[in-house]
Formats: structure tokens, C-alpha cells, sequence
């Protein structure tokens, strides 16, 4: 059987690792994308040491149009066969008001959340469309759901990504592929350090008196949906701790 190709954004820490160690120990080749070539070259010599399978390392800014697009022209041959897009480079700066936050962080988290998410489905989806299969699995949020304070550029970004996916599942409907948005509620991963500007005190003190999720289990899920049955389409699944009912109502238990 042909191994199949999974290309991952963001792949270089959370959500994007833990999705990049799931599919090298089912047996998938792996396109990895991220900005810092150190981290992807270790976990390129580490999956492939640890699951013999190859591993491309693709590291770009998804901000950057023309550098993606650059990067994905040049891919060899045997890698351009994409079977699973997972977009999922994503961020959030700062927990500010509307009216008193900052425009160029703004920029840095519309551009990563939204645009690049749409440049990457742009260059990678026709071929799936004439190689007449692939899946892409969007990572969205909770936050997509509902506004909440501090967050409410973040939450745009996410509900973008929720309509996004599934204007793009209408688009696709007479063709094989599948759409799939993920919606994660609490994760611990350095992403809630970059929302409070690198205080990890203060990300810490987020979690504190609740199990959040890992990276891991959102790969779990991930690949749960890229391993169904060809004639079944995941559109969407939402997850969250146990002790946490929406994006704003949890259950954290008070420190002795």
C-alpha cells in the first residue's frame, strides 16, 4: 500500500508536533512546516529515527505568500502527492479590549489566523481536487463559537476559520475530498504564553486547577478524522476538558 503524505503548519511545537508524532507512528510521510529550521530538523531526525518514515522539512513564514507559494513549486515530485493539509499555524497576542488593543499585533494574528490559512488551502487543494482525492483538517477553536473578554480579534479569526471550512466543504461537495474543522477548547502548549507576551507565569496561573488538553490529544482527534472511511466526512468536532462546558465556563478546582 502507498504511504500516504500529511503536510502540517505550525508543526514545529503543540498542536502541530503532537499531529506531526501521531501520523509518523501511523506510518506517514510528512511535509513539515514551521519558521524555526533548528526544531524541524531535530523532530525530522527524531521521527524518522524513531518511525522509519521520511520526512520533508518546509520552513517558511505562512505569512509570507510568495515564500509559500515558492516552497510548495519547489517541492520534488514524490512529495507533491498531498493526501492530508492540516492548517494548523495559529496564534493569538494579548488579552486587550477592542478599542484599546494593538493594530500591528492585530495584523500579525488576522494575516496568520485567516490569510495564511486560505494561501495554504489555495496551493494545495487543487491538486487534491485533480488527483481526485485529500482532506483538509482545519484547526479552528471553541473561541470560534462565541465571543469572550479580551479575545474578541481571536474570536473572529476562529469563527473565519469555522465559515471558511465550510464554504470550502460546499465548494468540494461533488468531489471526494473532505473538510474537516477542529475546535479545541483549553490546550496547554507555549500558545497561551505567546497570548500573555511571554509571561508564563501568568499562562500557568490559566490552567491552574483544571486538566487541560495536550497537544496530543488534539493529534489524536486530528487523526482520527484523517483515518475514517473514505465515505465518512468528519465536518467538525469539538473538545474540551472535562470541567470546562463552553469557552467561558469552567470548573477549576481551588488550590489546598
Amino acid at each position: 500500500m502507498e504511504t500516504k503524505i500529511v503536510f502540517i503548519t505550525g508543526a514545529s511545537s503543540g498542536i502541530g508536533e503532537g499531529c506531526a508524532r501521531k501520523f509518523a507512528s501511523q506510518g506517514w510521510n510528512l511535509i513539515l512546516n514551521a519558521r524555526t529550521v533548528s526544531k524541524l530538523e531535530k523532530l525530522k531526525s527524531e521521527l524518522e529515527a524513531a518511525n522509519g518514515v521520511q520526512v520533508y522539512i518546509l520552513p517558511f513564514d505562512v505569512r509570507d505568500r510568495k515564500q509559500a507559494a515558492l516552497a510548495l513549486e519547489t517541492l520534488p515530485e514524490k512529495w507533491k502527492s498531498i493526501d492530508v493539509l492540516v492548517n494548523n499555524a495559529g496564534l493569538v497576542i494579548g488579552v486587550d479590549k477592542e478599542f484599546e488593543g494593538n493594530l500591528d499585533e492585530w495584523d500579525v494574528v488576522i494575516d496568520t489566523n485567516i490569510k495564511a490559512l486560505l494561501a495554504m488551502t489555495r496551493l494545495v487543494v487543487p491538486g487534491m481536487v485533480e488527483r481526485g482525492r485529500g482532506h483538509i483538517i482545519n484547526i479552528g477553536s471553541i473561541a470560534g463559537d462565541a465571543a469572550y473578554p479580551g479575545g474578541s480579534v481571536y474570536c473572529a479569526t476562529k469563527a473565519a476559520v469555522k465559515a471558511l471550512s465550510d464554504g470550502l466543504r460546499i465548494d468540494l461537495v461533488d468531489t471526494p475530498l473532505r473538510v474537516t474543522n477542529i475546535k479545541p477548547g483549553m490546550v496547554e502548549t507555549n500558545f497561551t504564553v505567546v497570548r500573555y507576551r511571554g509571561d508564563r507565569q501568568a499562562a500557568d496561573n490559566f490552567y491552574k486547577g483544571i486538566r487541560p488538553l495536550t497537544g496530543d490529544d488534539i493529534a489524536e482527534t486530528v487523526y482520527f478524522a484523517a483515518s475514517a472511511p473514505a465515505h465518512i466526512q468528519i465536518a467538525e468536532v469539538l473538545l474540551m476538558p472535562t470541567y470546562q462546558a463552553t469557552g467561558t465556563i469552567s470548573y477549576k478546582k481551588k488550590e489546598e
